[in-house]
């Protein structure tokens, strides 16, 4: 321990790093490359991770989106073809038979899936918007962000029929003036006024929404009097337990609509789905291996350096062999001479840690700012603190292992034979 501060150990550490500057710079530059790459892909892992949770915030992770298509294979009398429909009466079916199920939200919609949008109008300004009519659980499966002063479809609204609305930003922008709050404002939606009870903010939902910053949700019930829908649903949102596998899920939830309305088992057209807790999976997944990647590459790569700074040691005590071999004979103990080697190892292996360190969160950073704002799904590419000591305790354990190799040559070398292979270079 105390040769770990005295001067004159350290100033023949220095003294020998200096010796060979291009040699020292190179080992440097090959051990701080594992710990740069380890931290750069560390982060990218965990940037995609972040950027797909953020995406995924305003969504249930575990859910997944189910609407009707035409058959392909003919069943039951029915020939191949057949459009279908969901109806209310398969939410309570699917919750009954399937207790996986959290929670199902019935929509319907008009200017999605191909259908032409609603025409609305407010005094001298008019346009033509998607309107959903939806009921209050929307918002347990995919929050919806009201301004203050509003609130989004209660159940009282879906109970009397109101005709109350929630606008989107962007129904804002175009149908107000800048100074006129929406909130208690009337518009008409296919020449019926709806009140306008709240704005709703919008929100990318990662791929898994159909919403859109125009969109306008008006009670299911309001809808299908307006519309004459009857029962029909346009698609279902359905969100499982947290702990459920809901790729299995989605197969019951298939199985059990084929019953239902007597399609063909084995027909896989007649159903559409967009399983958002599938790819959350996949994408959490591949973050994952990612980061096992970047661990692996991290490791190989810093124990890579590391030996090479076991090698450039090697080469260094043959070179210093007079040197040695005169300290032994004028004093110097064997273990003075080990702890001098292998405190070379670590000083060398420290220096290349902290700056890879330094240069792997230099481009973090850049990256960060310039994928700020982006569409690109990423955000916050960091690595956890205890991850880099992690590693760079790592390095010093290998960095002393290492310097035990160089350090038992040098101690072999005897004093004799050093200063007699000076006397013959003389």
């Amino acid at each position: 321990m105390n040769s770990l501060f005295d001067k004159d150990t350290w100033q023949e550490i220095f003294g020998s790093i200096s010796q060979n500057k291009i040699r020292t710079v190179i080992t440097i530059i090959g051990v701080l490359w594992g710990i740069f790459l380890y931290i750069v892909l560390s982060g990218l892992a965990k940037g995609v991770d972040n950027g797909f949770e953020k995406q995924f915030e305003r969504i249930s992770s575990n859910s997944l989106f189910i609407w009707s298509q035409n058959t392909s294979i003919p069943y039951a009398g029915f020939k191949t073809s057949r459009n279908w429909d969901l109806k209310l009466s398969d939410v309570d079916e699917l919750k009954k038979n399937i207790p996986e199920i959290q929670y199902i939200a019935p929509r319907i919609q008009r200017g999605n899936f191909g259908s032409s949008g609603a025409n609305v109008v407010k005094g001298t300004r008019s346009g033509t918007f998607n309107i959903y009519g939806d009921f209050p659980i929307l918002t347990t499966i995919s929050t919806k962000d009201i301004y203050e002063g509003g609130r989004f479809i209660n159940e009282l609204d879906i109970k009397q029929s109101r005709k109350v609305c929630v606008i989107g930003e962007r129904t804002q922008k175009e149908l107000f003036k800048d100074n006129i709050n929406p909130i208690g404002n009337f518009i008409k939606i296919n020449n019926i006024y709806f009140k306008v009870i709240g704005i709703h903010k919008y929100r990318d939902e990662g791929g898994g929404s159909f919403d859109d910053d125009g969109d306008i949700h008006v009670p299911f019930s309001t809808f299908k009097r307006i519309y004459n829908t009857g029962d029909y649903v346009g698609f279902l949102l359905i969100a499982g337990f947290d702990d459920v596998d809901i790729i299995a899920v989605e197969k019951k939830i298939r199985t059990q609509l084929k019953k239902i309305h007597k399609i063909h088992p084995d027909d896989k057209q007649a159903i559409g789905g967009f399983n958002l807790g599938a790819l959350f999976t996949r994408i959490t997944s591949f973050a994952k291996g990612m980061s096992f990647l970047s661990l692996i590459i991290g490791i190989a790569t810093i124990l890579a350096g590391v030996i090479g700074i076991g090698n450039i040691l090697l080469i260094s005590v043959k070179e210093r062999t007079k040197e040695i071999g005169i300290r032994r004979a004028i004093g110097a103990s064997p273990n003075h001479i080990r702890k001098q080697i292998i405190l070379e190892s670590v000083f060398l292996t420290i220096i290349a840690g902290v700056i890879g360190i330094i240069l792997g969160a230099f481009v973090l950073y850049i990256i960060n700012i310039a994928t700020e704002g982006s569409e690109i799904p990423f955000t916050n590419a960091t690595v956890p603190i205890s991850f880099i000591l992690g590693a760079l305790f790592l390095m010093v354990g290998l960095g002393t292992l290492i310097g035990f190799i160089p350090a038992e040559k040098a101690i072999s070398i005897k004093p004799i034979e050093a200063l007699r292979l000076s006397l013959i270079h003389i």
